[in-house]
C-alpha cells in the first residue's frame, strides 16, 4: 500500500478541508497532511501517536512500521535548519535515516464529526446534541451540552476515569451542581469561549493549557474550570480515530500512548 493511498483513506474520513475551512472562518494556523516521505513510498505499517515524539519513532522502528500518523503536526512552522541537538531536528533526522514517513491530522481531527472535540464531550458525559461554538460543515470546535446532574467533585472523578487521565487542576467549589458543560479540546479557552459557555448555561469549562487570566475571568463569570493536560484532553479522541481507521488502511496499525503525559 502506497502512502498516497493510505493518506487518501484517512482524508476521506477526516478531510483536510475541515482544517482549511476552520482557518478561513475563525483564523489560526495549521500544517496537516503528508509532512515527510515520498507519497509513492510503499508502507509496511503505521503507528498512531498524538505527538511526533522519540517514543513514537522508537515504537515504529521496533515494530518494523515505516509510517507515523500524528494529531499534532510534526512540522508546525517552517524549519530553518536540521540539527541533531535540536529536538525537532533530531526527530526529523532519525525518521529520514530510518525511512519513516509522517502524516499529521490536526484541526481536521479536532473539528470532524466523531472527531477529538466531540469525543471529549462524550467523555464528559454529554447526553444531548451539543451546541457547537465554532461550526464547520457538520462538525466544528467547542461544545456546550447537558450532562447528568452531579457535584463538580463527582463530575471530575467520572471525567478522569473516562479519559484514563491522572492530572488536572480544578477551580471552583467542589459541591457546585453541574448540569451543563462547555468543553474545548486542547488549548481552546479564550474570552469568546468563556462568553459562549456563560451564555450556554454551563457551570463548568473543561479544557487544557488555559491562561491564568482566562481562569480568573471564568471564575468571576461564575464558571468552574477543569484544566486537563493537553495530552489527556485529546488522546482519548485520537485513540478513537485510530480505532475507526486501523482496519481500513490496508496495513498493520498500532497505537502509541505516553502515560507520563496523561
Amino acid at each position: 500500500m502506497k502512502l498516497r493511498e493510505i493518506y487518501d483513506r484517512i482524508d476521506a474520513r477526516y478531510p483536510k478541508r475541515l482544517s482549511d475551512a476552520y482557518i478561513a472562518r475563525f483564523g489560526g494556523h495549521d500544517n496537516s497532511g503528508i509532512l515527510l516521505m515520498d507519497a509513492e513510498r510503499e508502507i509496511t505499517g503505521a503507528v498512531f501517536s498524538l505527538d511526533f515524539s522519540q517514543g513514537a519513532i522508537a515504537a515504529a522502528d521496533k515494530a518494523g512500521k515505516n509510517l507515523i500518523v500524528t494529531h499534532h503536526p510534526a512540522i508546525f512552522f517552517p524549519v530553518s535548519s536540521l540539527c541533531s541537538d535540536d529536538p525537532l531536528g533530531a526527530r526529523l533526522m532519525v525518521c529520514m535515516q530510518k525511512g519513516i514517513g509522517v502524516v499529521s491530522m490536526h484541526l481536521n481531527c479536532d473539528c470532524a464529526a466523531n472527531g477529538i472535540d466531540q469525543r471529549l464531550a462524550e467523555a464528559a458525559g454529554a447526553w444531548d446534541r451539543p451546541y457547537i461554538c465554532e461550526p464547520v460543515e457538520d462538525g466544528g470546535y467547542g461544545r456546550i451540552y447537558a450532562v447528568r446532574e452531579r457535584s463538580l467533585e463527582v463530575f471530575v472523578e467520572d471525567l478522569m476515569k473516562n479519559l484514563g487521565a491522572n492530572r488536572r487542576f480544578v477551580y471552583g467549589p467542589l459541591d457546585t451542581k453541574v448540569m451543563r458543560v462547555a468543553s474545548f479540546c486542547g488549548a481552546g479557552v479564550d474570552s469568546n469561549a468563556i462568553a459562549a459557555a456563560k451564555q450556554g448555561g454551563a457551570q463548568v469549562i473543561v479544557s487544557a493549557d488555559i491562561k491564568h487570566n482566562f481562569i480568573c475571568d471564568a471564575l468571576e463569570a461564575g464558571l468552574c474550570v477543569v484544566q486537563l493536560t493537553h495530552y489527556a484532553s485529546e488522546n482519548f479522541g485520537f485513540k478513537k480515530i485510530y480505532q475507526s481507521l486501523k482496519d481500513e488502511l490496508g496495513v498493520p496499525c498500532e497505537y502509541f500512548e505516553d502515560p507520563f503525559m496523561l
